[in-house]
């Protein structure tokens, strides 16, 4: 991490490893023009200037070493302050050939670049005050983004939506801070600068803000890893069967023995852009066999787990008094979880006489048939609505960063003692010192306060070239 506060040219491969039709190779630093500039030639292999070419342009060209030719490429210059990284930036794009990128990652090595450390040219971004911590997080969360809302959210919070609202509220917090540091100034005249109702009024305030914030983790957690949903069920109603085809694939083994599925089997598929990931669980029932057992008790962990659980039911084997019956049971180990009652099987007779079956049943059944694939489009929109994600807006604020909901709960914390030192009249000094711990905290979201430690473990995370 120390090599990356120094302005020494970094390289690296931009684009994943393996073959391609076109790679990229990024170098960041102050020699990083002259460095390409070196082996950069007209296709008469006259030497062609980039150092005298204008910013934010793109430059045809050959890259030689030795009068040996490695590849055709175009330049693309970006010259600092105004690039990525705040320093100026040359971006090799080259043809997809694993021995051309080598090729090339080697020539500006032995050239004088040093191989980029994983995420330095974003560290680079941050350190330069290109943008700030939420923001560098957030380019790693668009690039791990796979669905439309998580993309949403990534974009939004590297367009500084979330930083924004956090600097507003460290920018109120520091004002009162201030006058109640000038007050230890002025101890002996008991003076009262920063007015204790006013400064009570604005920490309940900002305590509103931070835990509409909080609450929304739970929201941005499941939309940056997939909403969790447990397929739940007798044995053999079908639950195997229902997730194969929900994902499209031959995940899960399908057989007429009761007991097939004795642990439970995940996997992953985007319905009308937001991530669903659905859990195959064993048959819930009473069993002596110790296995299957494990495979029932780690089914009604996963019912505890998920946001959505889809109790699915043998229409023909199931009557109404035990739907009701296994539908309890089932609440009594949802937390927060959103319970869809399905009723498969509906190939085998007429969907007229199963409804009027459970006519009577007191919630709201999906009738479908797995094995035919009968209303599956049905079940899948009730997902997405179960989820709503229109909830999720271009300009809202979702927490999505276990780091950053950390930060605003010990804020949150710290706030709330400065309310109850407020209300029981304690010395202004206690309350500045609660004060500049929740500006820490905020401070540490953003980066305005932050250590080599921290941000050593931020931009591991990343991959090598960004």
């Amino acid at each position: 991490m120390t090599n990356a506060l120094n302005n020494d040219t970094i390289v690296a491969i931009s684009t994943p490893r393996g073959l391609g039709a076109i790679a990229v190779i990024r170098l960041s630093g102050e020699n990083a023009i002259n460095i390409v500039e070196r082996n950069f030639f007209t296709k008469k292999l006259r030497p062609k200037k980039l150092s005298d070419k204008s910013a934010n342009t793109i430059h045809f060209g050959i890259i030689a070493h030795n009068g040996v030719i490695i590849d055709e490429v175009l330049a693309s210059i970006f010259k600092a302050p105004h690039s990525f990284t705040g320093q100026d930036i040359v971006e090799i794009s080259c043809h997809g050939s694993v021995f051309i990128q080598q090729q090339l990652l080697q020539l500006f090595i032995l050239n004088g670049c040093r191989p980029a450390d994983a995420g330095e040219f974003t560290l680079r971004a941050f350190l330069n005050q290109k943008l700030d911590l939420t923001q560098a997080e957030a380019i790693a969360d668009l690039v791990a983004s796979n669905s439309a809302v998580s993309h949403q959210v990534a974009m939004q919070q590297m367009r500084g939506g979330f930083s924004s609202k956090i600097k507003i509220l460290r920018e109120h917090l520091v004002n009162f801070a201030a006058l109640i540091e000038l007050e230890l100034d002025f101890s002996e005249e008991d003076v009262e600068f920063a007015n204790r109702n006013d400064l009570k009024k604005l920490i309940q305030s900002i305590q509103s803000i931070i835990e509409n914030l909080l609450n929304s983790f739970e929201l941005g957690n499941v939309i940056k890893n997939g909403i969790p949903v447990a397929i739940v069920g007798k044995p053999n109603a079908g639950k195997s069967t229902l997730l194969n085809v929900l994902l499209e694939d031959e995940r899960a083994i399908v057989s007429e023995i009761p007991g097939t599925t004795r642990d439970t089997i995940e996997d992953e598929i985007i319905i009308d852009g937001v991530l669903f990931r659905f859990i195959d669980t064993a048959g819930i029932r009473t069993t002596s066999d110790v296995i299957e057992q494990i495979g029932v008790n780690k089914a009604f962990d996963a019912i505890k787990k998920s946001a959505i659980v889809i109790y699915l039911f043998d229409a023909h084997e199931l009557s109404l008094g035990d739907l009701n019956l296994e539908v309890d049971l089932i609440k009594t180990h949802i937390q927060s979880s959103q319970l869809l009652v399905v009723a498969n099987k509906i190939d085998v007779e007429g969907e007229v006489e199963v409804k009027k079956e459970f006519a009577e049943f007191n919630e709201p059944v999906i009738y479908i048939s797995a094995k035919t694939h009968k209303h599956i489009e049905e079940l899948k929109n009730k997902l997405v609505t179960l989820f709503d994600a229109r909830t999720v807006n271009a300009t809202e604020t979702v927490v999505t960063n276990v780091r950053h909901a950390n930060s605003l709960r010990h804020a949150n914390n710290a706030l709330q003692k400065v309310e109850e030192g407020i209300e029981k009249g304690i010395a202004g000094d206690l309350l500045a010192l609660e004060i500049r711990y929740a500006l820490d905290e905020l401070g540490n979201i953003t980066g305005q306060i932050s250590n080599e430690n921290l941000l050593e473990t931020i931009f591991s995370k990343f991959c090598i070239g960004k």
